[in-house]
């Protein structure tokens, strides 16, 4: 036992003056660091407390603020109107032929994810052609198989450009969304 007590006592003593860098590699952990906080200010010290009042602005930060409000006159994406029924169709069709505009029809499901991936991407699209163009999405689990059936969509997401109340073209977004969206600028590039 009293070499037990000895060798305990050699290493305990051996640990007191080696460096924390050698406790380290020897296995051990670094010691934790000392932080210490004031949880009481000293005697004399003050605390205060200023009520919220209105801040100014740099005069850099003002300056871009001002010119990010001049560069929002173009949307940077634009919503998809949905379209629910087949009268709401003809309206927006109707509406878009006396303006002269064509429509982009994204035909899609809320379960398909392919579809869901590709909306926002044509919202970003939609804000590059407003409001030159206008752009709807169908969902065709929300609306009667007779409108489905009417515009030919059989496959989804299904892209169309109609004009003058006529499908024109139609792009089937069964690839990646960035080819999609391509294929989708080419119809509205060959339609203007």
């Amino acid at each position: 036992m009293a070499s037990a007590a000895s060798a305990y006592a050699a290493t305990g003593a051996g640990e007191a003056t080696a460096s924390p860098l050698r406790r380290i590699l020897a296995g051990g952990r670094p010691p934790p660091p000392r932080v210490s906080f004031l949880s009481k200010l000293p005697p004399g010290w003050a605390s205060i407390s200023l009520p919220p009042g209105p801040r100014r602005a740099a005069p850099a930060a003002a300056a871009a603020e001002e010119r990010v409000e001049e560069e929002e006159e173009e949307p940077a994406w634009v919503e998809l109107e949905p379209i629910g029924s087949e009268q709401q169709l003809d309206r927006a069709l109707a509406e878009a032929q006396q303006l002269g505009l064509p429509v982009v029809l994204l035909w899609m499901a809320s379960w398909c994810r392919k579809c869901i991936y590709l909306k926002p991407k044509l919202e970003k699209l939609a804000a590059e052609y407003y409001p030159r163009i206008r752009f709807y999405c169908v969902d065709v689990n929300a609306v009667p198989q007779k409108l489905v059936n009417r515009a030919g969509v059989t496959k989804m997401p299904s892209i169309q450009l109609w004009s003058d109340s006529q499908k024109q073209a139609e792009v089937i977004g069964g690839h990646k969304s960035w080819l999609v969206i391509d294929d989708v600028r080419r119809m509205i590039d060959q339609e203007e």
